[in-house]
């Protein structure tokens, strides 16, 4: 292929069947990084490579892990590949991938994902009949090592390790040195014949500005609360949105200030079992309901903050960090991304919004700017100009007195959101949850359907519900359609209302957004 030319799947030596699964899987080229890792990987090349969520990554090391053991002539049933995952969830959908891609190839090419919490004995005769490619948590296979389920001989051949820089961090040292310990022991020539690639991909930690729109916006607290209200009430920002709040006690101050309106949204707490929060995430992904209020739990990424966390408290804080939203978790056709608080750190920012705009599908990201969080704001701009050094933030131009009149409402709904009022929804929350996940878990087990309906986006006032403020009164709505009077003769509120905003801004359809 020609330096201008993308290389295409054909192009790359691939076996038919493995063609075939892509082709059916509607990929009708490869993305920037499985262009340039596959044939590198093929060639047996070791790989370092960072490219943002959504670039098909998976894929880019499945390929050649799946064309190395069609090709090989080892004759020995033995495990080949592994695949290290910081999650469970992620294990899955590694899983899932592998399964795709083997589809017309699945008896020469065998996967076993074990990153779940299953009993090491029930996942033991998986082990035995030695799959090819084993997918699972570090300390998983560790345990499976160690209990003598899973031998690596010196017929494994790949070890991949995703989300690496997780890998590395905080929580999981420990049992990734044993674990490389054990494979380098298998690979006697590990250290001499390193040959090194690192791939840097150019743009690739967030998309450009014709797929992701970013926009900021300055205000202060209280507006922050009256922007918000006005954007979701009134339909400004359509589709499944991501808002994103500086701690968990926000995540509920923010819920229960939505509820007075009649807006539901659901909160994705660290402090939940974790079955909730996946039957969060997967409710969200089906399109049950539109918005999630979440937090980085950036202290819990940074081993600085929790020291004491080697300690008793150690186990804790590391399913609590396993389970980070920012990254690792998949959030599927996200329409936007809301910053309510400023994210802490440019990666931070990067994982926040690389939540949207995945794949082919278009977003939006707007990031509410206080004046405290101005530094925050410069560091994320310094990082991510553009080529012709404009930042890639563009100013969101929202004229703040056009919703005046919504700002008594507002006040009223935030003198409800009380300190003693976030406390006992969070409480009554969690001894709900932990309710559901305990009596229920066997129930749903036999009665999946009913899984169905449970939802996480009820109302949890405690905070006393003003019947009147969920209702937007005609004299409010004239007044601030009025002012402006474009040239369209058909408008639907939200359009009427978008004039107060950019026109272009983030007006996602539901059903826009195809699969990721």
């Amino acid at each position: 292929a020609m330096a201008d030319e993308t290389l295409q799947f054909h192009e790359m030596g691939l076996d038919d069947r493995l063609l075939k699964a892509v082709a059916d899987l509607g990929w009708s080229q490869p993305t920037l990084i499985q262009e340039k890792a596959i044939p590198l990987a093929l060639e047996g090349k070791d790989l370092l490579a960072r490219a943002r969520t959504g670039s098909g990554k998976t894929a880019a090391y499945a390929i050649p892990v799946i064309q190395r053991i069609l090709t090989s002539n080892v004759r020995e049933q033995d495990v080949r590949a592994l695949v290290l995952v910081p999650t469970k969830e992620l294990g899955q959908q590694v899983q899932t991938m592998m399964r795709q891609l083997t589809a017309f190839c699945s008896r020469d090419v065998r996967v076993a994902d074990i990153s779940g919490k299953a009993d090491l004995s029930a996942q033991r005769p998986i082990l035995m009949e030695k799959p090819d490619v084993v997918v699972g948590t570090p300390s998983r296979v560790l345990a499976h090592l160690n209990a003598q389920n899973l031998v690596l001989h010196s017929s494994l051949e790949t070890l991949v390790v995703d989300e690496a820089d997780l890998l590395f961090s905080f929580g999981f040292e420990a049992d990734l040195k044993n674990l490389l310990c054990d494979i380098s022991r298998v690979w006697t020539l590990m250290s001499c014949a390193f040959s090194q690639v690192i791939l840097k991909l150019q743009g690739s930690q967030l998309p450009d500005s014709s797929q992701l729109q970013q926009y900021s916006i300055k205000c202060e607290e209280e507006d922050k609360f009256l922007l918000i209200y006005t954007l979701l009430k009134l339909r400004l920002v359509q589709g499944k949105t991501l808002v994103f709040v500086g701690a968990v006690e926000r995540c509920y101050r923010l819920k229960l200030f939505l509820e007075q309106f009649g807006i539901p949204a659901c909160v994705l707490n660290s402090e939940l079992p974790v079955h909730s929060r996946c039957h969060i995430i997967t409710q969200f992904n089906q399109g049950f309901y539109d918005y999630i209020i979440a937090t980085d739990e950036q202290s819990l990424a940074d081993p600085t903050a929790a020291p004491q966390a080697a300690a008793g408290k150690g186990k804790k804080k590391k399913s609590d960090k396993e389970y980070g939203v920012s990254r690792g978790v998949d959030f599927q056709n996200v329409a936007n991304v809301i910053n309510f608080d400023f994210p802490a750190t440019v990666e931070s920012y990067i994982h926040r919004v690389g939540r949207t705009a995945r794949a082919d599908n278009s977003g939006t990201a707007l990031s509410f700017i206080s004046h405290t969080e101005l530094g925050l704001l410069s560091e994320v701009e310094e990082a991510l100009t553009g080529e012709n050094g404009e930042s890639v933030l563009k100013p969101y131009e929202f004229k703040m007195e056009e919703i005046e009149g919504f700002r008594y409402r507002c006040r009223d709904a935030m003198r409800s959101v009380t300190k003693q009022a976030v406390r006992e929804a969070r409480l009554k929350e969690i001894k709900q949850e932990l309710l559901n996940s305990e009596k229920l878990k066997t129930y749903f087990e036999d009665n999946p359907r009913d899984l169905q309906l449970l939802r996480h986006d009820k109302d949890l006032h405690p905070a006393v519900v003003k019947p009147h403020l969920k209702n937007i009164p005609e004299y409010l709505s004239k007044t601030h359609t009025h002012t402006h009077t474009h040239t369209h003769t058909h408008y639907s509120m939200a359009t009427k209302m978008s004039a107060i905003g950019n026109d272009d801004l983030c007006l996602h359809r539901k059903g826009k957004a195809g699969r990721s």
